[in-house]
């Protein structure tokens, strides 16, 4: 019995492990989500701020607005270039802990299988303490019946 309720606390905590890397989980594939939003936003705005480059390009720029452009496109590949950092670092995160929540589920797993073991053994038990007691009556019921010859007599 004790041994039953110590698997069972394993479980237990297991369980608790399991939810709350799921939820660590969770939460890095949001925060992913979320990193390549930021990646798509940054470089839909030097598509849309290129074209407007080439645009002033066709229609004529002075060298301050080409200075200006160029400039701020080098900080808009820079800005990119250091979210898609984040965004390899957040795909990473993710990965470590989706190994963490399988090593927990694992874990959680082999408790079961003890677990299941253990009731398994203690219902093989069960059966064959049953199944003795079982023989045992039915032998004393043979060795208390009379016998069907009547009393055992000697022939001389």
């Amino acid at each position: 019995m004790a041994q039953h309720l110590a698997i069972q606390t394993l479980i237990e905590l297991a369980n608790k492990d399991v939810n709350k890397f799921a939820k660590r989980l969770g939460l890095a594939i949001r925060n992913h989500q979320e990193n390549e939003q930021k990646l798509t936003t940054l470089q839909q705005y030097r598509d849309d701020y290129t074209q407007r480059y080439q645009r002033g390009l066709t229609t004529g720029l002075s060298i301050n607005d080409h200075h200006n452009f160029r400039v701020f496109l080098t900080k808009l590949e820079d800005a990119i270039g250091g979210q898609q950092a984040i965004v390899n670092q957040s795909l990473a995160a993710i990965e470590i802990e989706r190994k963490a929540w399988q090593t927990a589920e694992q874990k959680r797993m082999s408790f079961d299988t003890l677990a299941q073991r253990a009731q398994q053994q203690t219902h093989l038990k069960t059966v064959r303490r049953e199944q003795k007691l079982t023989d045992e009556h039915a032998s004393r019921m043979l060795a208390n019946r009379p016998h069907p010859y009547g009393p055992a007599t000697e022939q001389k």
